[in-house]
């Protein structure tokens, strides 16, 4: 019998459009299938997608619960509008584990619990411990944070659980602009919700044709697929208790059951990059933030 590693996994929100039907059927695969222990769902990235993908989380959460799944409820990383703000209030009161991914609904979470999500620019042990005394219980942090930086700060704020992002196209930055419409002739407002043509991100070249970076609306990502080859000895050494795999559409399954094999000591770091590397992945594997260089490289980690 195989021993559980200590690390959990987590499955990050989907960031990118995708039809309710496919959502749910997506969720409902994990819920019978995927070895994850921590599942964030919800519309992080544009507000305008929201009624079409929230009458998926009722029955997605139910799903998940039943399985056995913790269930935490991601929130929009960048309101634009009263509407938006007003929604995140709402959110902020629901009796289920949510995440922030905007300061700006800081206020309505006071007296509650919450996660802090790769959006927020937590970049000191000063900044997690204010958020720790509102309420904080764990946090992802930024992509491009070098894990030298998060061992330090995990260290000094041990009460935070951390959570690294550890798989997918990395969230770069977002924009108030949607380059998704823009790409297509048309304007934010009228959008047609063009970004559900790409499952994965819009591909994005420079001049010269070389791949750069993807679009998902108002979301810039990088083109390559960041993946940590760290053991699971490495990261309880540096206080990180999970790992964050964000959802794309090649088999998430088999994405998450290569990740627990491999903290699990089933693979080494070699083959599970082996096994990445086989599959339809949106762009070529890149680690390089890890260690504090453009996080478009592959590097090795220290062993």
């Amino acid at each position: 019998m195989t021993v559980a590693s200590p690390i959990e996994l987590a499955l990050g929100p989907c960031l990118f459009n995708w039809p309710a039907d496919r959502l749910l059927e997506f969720y409902k695969q994990i819920a019978a299938e995927a070895p994850v222990d921590r599942v964030y769902l919800g519309e992080v990235v544009c507000g305008k997608r929201m009624p079409y993908n929230d009458p998926v989380w009722p029955d997605a959460i139910a799903m998940l619960t039943d399985a056995g799944k913790e269930v935490v409820l991601s929130t929009l990383a960048q309101p634009v509008n009263k509407r938006e703000r007003n929604i995140l209030a709402q959110q902020a009161a629901y009796d289920m584990p949510i995440e922030i991914n905007d300061m700006s609904m800081l206020p309505a979470c006071r007296g509650r619990r919450f996660a802090v999500g790769p959006f927020l620019n937590i970049y000191n042990e000063a900044s997690l411990r204010f958020l720790a005394e509102q309420g904080a219980t764990s946090w992802c942090p930024p992509v491009e944070l070098p894990l030298a930086s998060i061992q330090k700060i995990t260290a000094l704020v041990p009460e935070v659980d951390t959570e690294l992002f550890a798989f997918g196209r990395l969230p770069l930055a977002l924009s108030s602009r949607c380059y998704h419409a823009r790409a297509h002739g048309l304007r934010k407002d009228s959008c047609q919700f063009v970004c559900e043509k790409d499952p994965d991100g819009m591909d994005i070249a420079t001049l010269d044709g070389t791949r750069f970076l993807a679009a998902n609306g108002i979301q810039t990502l990088s083109d390559a697929c960041h993946y940590s080859g760290l053991s699971g000895g490495q990261l309880k050494a540096t206080g990180i208790r999970r790992l964050r795999l964000s959802p794309h559409s090649l088999g998430m399954v088999e994405v998450l059951t290569v990740f627990r094999t491999f903290l699990d000591g089933g693979i080494d770091a070699q083959e599970l990059e082996a096994r990445l590397t086989a599959m339809n992945l949106p762009g070529p594997l890149c680690n390089a933030y890890l260690s504090g260089e453009p996080g478009w490289k592959k590097t090795a980690l220290p062993a």
